[in-house]
């Protein structure tokens, strides 16, 4: 093969994969209420087994001793603060889903996707879907 097409084709994968992590939803983000306006906790998302999670490790708005009465399951009366509300996000072309939102004022699940809208990887679009097709989506803030 001719070095001189191998080597730029090297860098542009090597480009192109790093660009696909440096887009990862992991981090700890604010979330914002779609309603109110109010900043109502810190979510970390993190990866485990190539899909994403998110537990709330900081309530802004609520008692931090909040327990999710709403919930069923094994949530059902257990904490808000640690629980784990977003589960097994996978990629999906530009964006993540195929997974599950809890919203722990209701004790609802919905099928969830997040996304970054116009290459801001400081703001997370999570989006909500009940089944009927009516949805919900908030932004969230990347905390420092």
């Amino acid at each position: 093969m001719n070095k001189k097409i191998f080597y730029p084709f090297q860098l542009f994968l090597l480009l192109s994969l790093s660009n696909l992590l440096a887009q990862s939803p992991a981090g700890v983000w604010k979330t914002i209420d779609d309603g109110t306006g109010e900043a109502k906790s810190h979510v970390e998302i993190y990866e485990h087994n190539g899909q994403f999670f998110g537990k709330i490790v900081k309530l802004l708005s609520s008692d931090p001793d909040t327990v999710c009465d709403e919930c069923s399951g094994d949530k059902k009366d257990k904490p808000v603060l640690g629980m784990v509300i977003l589960e097994a996000l996978k990629p999906v072309r530009d964006y993540w889903g195929k997974g599950t939102i809890l919203d722990p004022a209701n004790g609802k699940e919905y099928g969830c996707s997040v996304w970054f809208e116009n290459g801001k990887n400081k703001e997370l679009k999570v989006r909500g879907k009940h089944w009927t097709g009516l949805y919900r989506t908030q932004t969230w803030y990347l905390v420092k």
